[in-house]
């Protein structure tokens, strides 16, 4: 279905502007000007991917009939088409994308919506709280070029992101050419845009001694589990009781020998272990630590959001550079979709967690029928309006008690 003039509207205004500001890139780039232009195929490729259009034959014929968001219809042939999307270079999505979060991250901080007690505590004591984690893509379809003689389907590649833990939108992202690439081998390129006071969670996969000492060392603090084979000695213990263990620790040798905190807890029956470089209970109390290293999950909820319901376990090109610009556009719409449903949750006063990113990406679909029939004019209020209905607010679940609350405090372990 052809989306509402209010959402058209929306994306316009959210992405269009920061499109005509690479134009001047795409002539530096000695790119010649064809009918398939930098805002034609931003266009093109943004609506292929939000009305999940399955085939550029199918994307041609609407192109021709009923023009794109900004663009007027337009002939153009399905080859051209497709050559377009195999050669067009990717770093004009990925320029636009970076041009929109730091925009988007500035709309989220002006929302006055409640957030999770954690977060609002963590918040409030670090420059920022980001997540990193890294996903391996899909794999590719052999029926396309040179792949038609593959053994097997490759892979698409890998990607890793760098997350604002609060909304959730990418502060940056990168590609690796190399699916069975290690975690580790981002660590140089995600300490270049890490800044000081600073705290990144994350993963066994990056436990690397020598950049934990680095990160320490740039007044970046981070949390992660701790291995069950991690070897250490006791400096001091801050608490013991039968739920929960909190003491100073070394661990590593030679230089990166170093001074963390061990914090173990009991949640059911099962001991968790965390490290972390904040040595102050204070600012980042144990029952805290477990708390924040659950909302971890939230970077795997983004790449389920991202492959599944945008779309992007899906490629249409076999070409290193085709999957990037899918892969750019497809974070591009993933964060328009987080500052829609997080205007969303202002409107019904409540967390950004507690609202349905996919619920609200189908229920767009209702208030196109809405409109179209007379009865709606602003998406976000029509969300608000029927979320229980359309399944926009989560319902709660009924979770087991932990061990450890996890808004107690250092002193009230």
């Amino acid at each position: 279905m052809p989306l509402a003039p209010q959402v058209t509207e929306r994306l316009t205004a959210l992405i269009h502007p920061q499109t005509l500001g690479q134009v001047a890139h795409f002539h530096q780039l000695g790119l010649r000007q064809r009918v398939l232009t930098l805002p034609v195929m931003v266009a093109l490729v943004l609506t292929m991917i939000w009305r999940q259009i399955g085939s550029a034959t199918e994307l041609v014929r609407m192109l021709h009939q009923e023009g794109f968001l900004w663009c007027s219809p337009l002939r153009v042939s399905e080859q051209a088409l497709s050559q377009r999307l195999r050669v067009f270079p990717a770093e004009l999505f990925q320029r636009v994308l970076l041009e929109v979060l730091p925009q988007m991250q500035a709309r989220w901080q002006a929302r006055t919506r409640p957030l999770p007690p954690v977060l609002a505590w963590v918040q409030a004591r670090y420059s920022q709280v980001l997540v990193v984690d890294g996903s391996t893509l899909d794999a590719l379809l052999r029926k396309v070029g040179l792949l038609r003689e593959a053994e097997k389907h490759p892979l698409a590649g890998r990607m890793t992101a760098l997350l604002e833990l609060g909304s959730r939108l990418p502060r940056h992202l990168w590609y690796e050419e190399d699916p069975q690439a290690h975690d580790q081998r981002g660590w140089p390129e995600i300490q270049k845009v890490l800044v000081r006071g600073a705290l990144v969670l994350y993963d066994l996969g990056y436990t690397h001694f020598t950049v934990f000492r680095e990160l320490t060392q740039a007044g970046v603090f981070w949390l992660t589990r701790a291995k069950s084979n991690l070897a250490y000695t006791v400096e001091r213990v801050l608490v013991e009781t039968a739920q929960v263990r909190d003491r100073l620790v070394w661990i590593g040798r030679g230089a990166d020998r170093q001074q963390v905190r061990l914090v173990e807890v009991l949640v059911g029956t099962t001991w968790r272990r965390y490290l972390t470089n904040e040595l102050d209970p204070e600012r980042l109390p144990a029952s805290h630590v477990v708390a924040l290293y659950g909302e971890r999950w939230r970077i795997e909820e983004a790449y389920l959001l991202v492959k599944r319901l945008l779309g992007l376990a899906y490629f249409w090109t076999g070409s290193e550079n085709g999957v990037q610009l899918q892969l750019w556009a497809t974070w591009l719409l993933y964060a328009v979709l987080i500052d829609l449903t997080d205007a969303v949750a202002e409107r019904l006063g409540r967390p950004l967690a507690a609202v349905s990113v996919e619920m609200s990406y189908r229920g767009l679909y209702h208030f196109t029928v809405a409109y179209q029939q007379g009865a709606a004019t602003d998406p976000v209020a029509y969300l608000a309006e029927h979320a229980e209905r359309l399944g926009v607010l989560k319902r709660e679940r009924k979770r087991k008690t932990p061990a450890v609350h996890p808004l107690t405090t250092a002193s009230d372990p």
